[in-house]
Order: structure tokens, then sequence, then C-alpha cells
């Protein structure tokens, strides 16, 4: 049997609602089992940056206000100079203010992490975020 560590986590109390909320909807008998799978989640979800050589693929999936002025440019700008890692964009209106762009990405993790710490960065990104999928 595995030995079991207690630690304790402190919450502010609207995140501790939503949580709470949340794995109830889902179904989850204790908030022990639902944080675990949530740190699982996570850890699964960044694993990739330990890889910093290892080639990788994904999806950077970004929201921006293209309202923002200079944005659209810079964006298509860092894209080009990226051009050797980014296989392919996918560009889709949300409404009159955003616009959600997915990047397929392939290359080294380093670099992939380059890119999307430099598209995160901008001012008028309001979301960007990056799944790897490991072969």
């Amino acid at each position: 049997m595995q030995k079991i560590v207690r630690v304790g986590v402190t919450f502010p109390p609207e995140l501790l609602k939503e949580f709470d909320e949340i794995i109830n909807k889902i179904g989850y008998n204790n908030r022990s089992k639902a944080i675990q799978d949530a740190v699982r989640l996570y850890l699964s979800d960044k694993k990739w940056l330990k890889k910093e050589k290892a080639d990788q693929r994904g999806i950077l999936v970004m929201v921006y206000d293209h309202d923002t002025k200079g944005l659209e440019q810079t964006l298509t700008e860092t894209q080009h100079h990226n051009s050797s890692i980014i296989s392919s964009t996918m560009h889709i209106h949300i409404n009159d203010q955003d616009c959600l762009e997915a990047i397929a990405v392939k290359g080294k993790a380093s670099e992939i992490r380059h890119l999307s710490n430099e598209l995160t960065t901008k001012k008028g990104v309001k979301i960007l975020k990056t799944i790897i999928v490991s072969v």
C-alpha cells in the first residue's frame, strides 16, 4: 500500500466555492480525490517543459482583442519569425472584439515554450493555452 502524505492548502473563499460546485457536478465524493486529479492534470499539462530538447507537437490556443492597436501586426510578425516551428494557423472570429487563433506547432520544447511566452505577454492577448501532445 502506498503511503499517503497529508498537506494543507489554502484557498480564497470564492475559488473554493467554485471548485466545490464543479467537483459536485462531476460527482467526486471528496475534495482530496478531486485535488489529486487536478494536480495530475496540471503535471500532465506541464510535463513537456522538462523535455526542453525533445521534439514536441501541439497547439497554441490564443484569444486576443483585435481592437488593440498594432496587436494583429505584432502577432503576424512574431508568427513569421517563428515559421520554422509553426505548421499552420486557424483564425476564428468570436465576436465583434475578440478573435481566437489556433497555432499548430512542431519543434523543440524550448522553441515552443519561447513562442508561447512571447505571444502571451503581448498587450491585448487575453488567454494563451499551450497544449502539447508528447509522442
